[in-house]
């Protein structure tokens, strides 16, 4: 029996068809562990019509490419998962001007414009997986950067708040791509020993992408207007898209074994040949796997249904904030429109802290219980750390909205959101290694 090291998210392009019908405590079980190991049978040795890779040092192999070449591939996903998030969020402080330019007073239609952003989050992966495990990561990061940065130009110059709501759901959607399958093109390039560094570049994007989105965004209103918010990051991410184009490349050793099996049929005629991956999945099934597998760990895992809700209830919390701050700043305490943005370091301050409070205590404690326990690792063991964090996100919320209420001084609501910025990091972290494989398709 050989083991093959594949991404988390894309477990089930090379798992046996049987999928959905197998016991779900195993795949709970498997999910909870974090596994990244699929088991293969192995062909019999004197099968002439397996491919597969030229030995264990194929240079063709990404786990085997130059420090450089990865590197390089490594900057390239990282940057692009910082930009998405990013526009997510850089607007935020510019909303007031948007409702003045389209004569609106509905506050609610002006939060949906900033959050609606996050349906495509939502929606994108369900697509975006399965696409991804039948034609390879390559040609999704090229053709999603490509509509990324057209949809975010139309935002740009959308004319009404329709078409700015349709531009930006649509944004939102091919924005989803490298949060999808990030994690999955550094886990084909890195062994799991050795991917912490590059998962944490990775995971910057995410977590401090938001943040400093409507910093930057504050300043660019006042200055040009909404509008520059998003002609900024159509600039950004259509630079790093032509940088893709040329120094990217396809990570996914499913994708590069066919594609080697392809070309070995057309240049030997033996139509037979396919790869030692290729386990005849068609593409109905590909899609109907991606849909029910993480439909079937939402409604059905404990775990995954658990950290789904709070997860997706901390980081709208985060959304409300943005939503609210500029009122507050601008209204109640009469903050120019540049400074409106700076109310957001708060939530970078408290971003950093609970990075740095995370990363220095949660392994370390998480290792102080698999030893206390017979030297068996369990992901649960990171939990402790959340359980304070849900004390953290309430407390920093009511900070915010009783001192706002009150009309405290500014810096009382700014404390409150550094608090909930420290919660909700810290929650992302310790709950991570359980929430990985489904984060994007079940969440």
């Amino acid at each position: 029996m050989k083991h093959v090291e594949v991404d988390d998210q894309l477990v089930s392009a090379a798992t046996p068809a049987p999928i959905p019908e197998e016991d779900l405590k195993k795949s709970e079980r498997d999910l909870e562990e974090g596994s990244t190991s699929v088991e293969f049978d192995d062909p019999p040795s004197d099968d002439p019509n397996i491919v597969n890779w030229d030995g264990p040092d194929d240079p063709a192999n990404p786990q085997n490419w130059s420090m450089k070449k990865k590197t390089i591939n490594v900057i390239l996903v990282s940057s692009v998962t910082f930009v998405t998030p990013l526009a997510s969020s850089i607007f935020a402080p510019s909303i007031d001007q948007v409702m003045r330019e389209f004569h609106s007073t509905n506050e609610q239609l002006a939060s949906f414009i900033v959050s609606v952003y996050l349906l495509g989050y939502c929606f994108g992966p369900l697509v975006i997986a399965p696409l991804s495990e039948m034609y390879g990561r390559l040609p999704l990061y090229h053709i999603c950067n490509v509509l990324f940065v057209a949809f975010t130009v139309a935002c740009a110059k959308a004319p009404n708040l329709g078409g700015l709501i349709a531009f930006r759901l649509l944004a939102g959607l091919a924005g989803s791509c490298p949060l999808t399958i990030g994690a999955g093109s550094l886990a084909d390039m890195i062994s799991k020993e050795k991917r912490g560094a590059a998962m944490s570049s990775w995971a910057l994007g995410p977590l401090f992408g938001p943040v400093i989105g409507p910093i930057a965004g504050g300043y660019l209103s006042a200055a040009k207007g909404w509008r520059w918010s998003f002609w900024v990051v159509a600039i950004v991410a259509g630079a790093i898209t032509i940088v893709a184009f040329i120094f990217m490349r396809e990570t996914y050793a499913y994708a590069l074994l066919e594609k080697k099996a392809k070309k070995l049929r057309k240049e030997t005629g033996n139509t037979k040949l396919r790869s030692v991956l290729d386990n005849g999945t068609t593409t109905k099934e590909v899609f109907r796997l991606a849909i029910t597998r993480p439909t079937k760990m939402l409604l059905f895992a404990p775990i995954v249904s658990l950290l789904s809700f709070y997860m997706a209830l901390v980081y709208g919390y985060l959304y409300l904030l943005f939503t609210a701050m500029p009122s507050l700043f601008e209204g109640e305490y009469h903050f120019s429109s540049g400074s409106v943005g700076l109310s957001y370091i708060g939530l970078g301050v408290g971003s950093l802290t609970g990075l740095l409070i995370s990363g220095a205590s949660i392994d370390r404690f998480a290792q102080y219980l698999t030893s206390k326990n017979g030297g068996e690792p369990k992901p649960e063991y990171r939990l402790p750390f959340m359980g304070g964090a849900c004390f953290i996100v309430p407390a920093g919320l009511f900070m915010f909205g009783w001192s706002a209420e009150h009309k405290d001084h500014w810096i009382v609501p700014i404390i409150g959101t550094s608090f909930l910025g420290c919660g909700m990091i810290i929650v992302f972290v310790s709950a991570l290694p359980l929430y990985a494989a489904t984060r994007f398709s079940a969440h």
